[in-house]
C-alpha cells in the first residue's frame, strides 16, 4: 500500500512539472498542433480513450495531438489561461469561477456525470453527514465541483466549514491519490473524492460512504466534467475543434460500448504515470458511479454556480450566460 500511495505522489508531481510549456494556438494562421489538456480521473475517460486509443489523433489529422494531465482544475484554467493548452477536460467548478472572474473559456459539451463519492475514513466517528460537525474532509480544490457538492449539503443541515468560521476543517488542493495516504495515516476525516479515488478509499481502506454518486447534490445530472476551450482559439481555428469533438463523441461512443477496453486504457495510463495499477474491482465499482455522456445539463451548471455564490465562494450572484455552447457538439451528434 504504502509503494501505490508514494508512486502515486510522484506520478502526481510529474503532472505538475508537465503542466508546464508554451502552447500551440498562435495568431489566426492554421496551427499545426492541439495541446489538450485532462485529469488522470475515471470520469475523464472520454479524454483517456481518445488519448490512448488515437480518436483525436484519427480525426485531427495532419494536425498533431499533444496532452498534458493536471492534479486539479485551478493548474488546468491556469494553463488554459496562459495558452499552455488549447481545449480539453475540466471539472464545471474551476471552469465557472475562471469565467465569472472574467476569464475566456466555454463550454463545448460534457463528457461525464456523477463520479463524486462523499466518503469517511474507518475510525473516523462519521456515519452521516450530520457527524461532520468538529469533523475534517479534504477535496481536491478550494470550491472545486467537490467541495461545493459536499458543503452545500452541510449548509442544509447548519454546518459550515472553517473557511466561513465554521466548524468543520477542509483541506483543500489535496490531490486524489494524496488521499490515501491522508486516510491510512489517520490525517483527514473524510473525503469528497472524485472517481475512482473514492471507490479505491472504500474497497482498499474500508471508508464508509456517506453519500453515493447520485446521492450527492446535483449527482445525476452535475457534468462532473465539461469539455471547454477558448472563445480565442474556437473564433481562430473552428474546423480544428470540430475534429476534436468528433474525436471526443468517438471516444463517449467506445466507452460506453466497450466497458473493459475503457477500463484497461484508463489503468494503463494511470500505470505509466505511477508504475502502479488500480485494483481491477476499484475500477469496476468506481464505473457504476457516473455516467459518461455528452449531454450537458445546463441547468445543473447554474444551480452549483448558485450553491458556490451562496457558500461564499463567490462574490457576486453568478450570471452564466454566454459560458455555454453546445451547438458545434450539437451538430456532429446530429450528423
Amino acid at each position: 500500500m504504502k509503494k501505490l500511495v508514494s508512486v502515486l505522489s510522484v506520478g502526481l508531481l510529474a503532472t505538475v512539472l508537465t503542466a508546464c510549456g508554451s502552447g500551440s494556438a498562435t495568431g489566426g494562421g492554421a496551427v499545426e498542433d492541439v495541446t489538450i489538456g485532462y485529469f488522470p480521473n475515471l470520469d475523464h475517460a472520454a479524454a483517456i480513450v481518445g488519448k490512448e486509443l488515437g480518436f483525436f489523433e484519427e480525426e485531427l489529422g495532419e494536425i498533431e495531438a499533444e496532452f498534458r494531465h493536471f492534479p486539479n482544475g485551478n493548474d488546468f484554467m491556469d494553463a488554459l489561461d496562459t495558452g499552455n493548452i488549447d481545449i480539453g477536460y475540466v471539472g464545471p467548478g474551476p471552469a465557472i469561477n475562471y469565467f465569472l472572474t472574467g476569464g475566456d473559456v466555454v463550454v463545448l459539451g460534457s463528457a461525464a456525470n456523477g463520479a463524486t463519492l462523499i466518503v469517511a475514513r474507518d475510525g473516523s466517528g462519521i456515519e452521516s453527514l450530520e457527524d461532520f460537525d468538529g469533523k475534517s474532509f479534504c477535496t481536491p480544490g478550494n470550491g472545486c465541483t467537490h467541495n461545493v457538492q459536499l458543503e452545500i449539503m452541510l449548509k442544509e443541515l447548519g454546518l459550515e466549514s472553517n473557511r466561513v468560521g465554521g466548524t468543520v476543517e477542509h483541506q483543500s488542493r489535496v490531490a486524489p491519490s494524496s488521499m490515501i495516504g491522508m486516510f491510512e495515516q489517520g490525517q483527514i476525516d473524510a473525503a469528497a473524492a472524485p472517481e475512482p479515488w473514492g471507490t479505491y478509499l472504500v474497497e482498499e481502506l474500508g471508508a464508509k460512504v456517506i453519500a453515493e454518486w447520485n446521492e450527492v447534490y446535483l449527482g445525476e445530472t452535475l457534468p462532473s466534467v465539461v469539455v471547454v476551450t477558448t472563445n480565442k482559439f474556437l473564433e481562430e481555428n473552428p474546423e480544428v475543434v470540430d475534429s476534436f469533438l468528433r474525436g471526443h463523441k468517438a471516444a463517449v461512443d467506445f466507452a460506453n460500448e466497450n466497458t473493459d477496453e475503457t477500463l484497461t486504457a484508463i489503468n494503463d495510463l494511470i500505470f505509466n504515470l505511477t508504475q502502479s495499477r488500480l485494483p481491477e474491482q476499484v475500477l469496476v465499482n468506481a464505473w457504476d458511479r457516473m455516467k459518461v455522456t455528452t449531454e450537458t445539463h445546463a441547468d445543473a451548471l447554474q444551480a452549483w454556480a448558485d450553491a458556490s455564490y451562496e457558500l461564499a465562494f463567490m462574490d457576486k450572484d453568478p450570471n452564466l450566460d454566454g459560458f455555454v455552447d453546445t451547438s458545434r457538439l450539437d451538430a456532429i451528434l446530429g450528423q
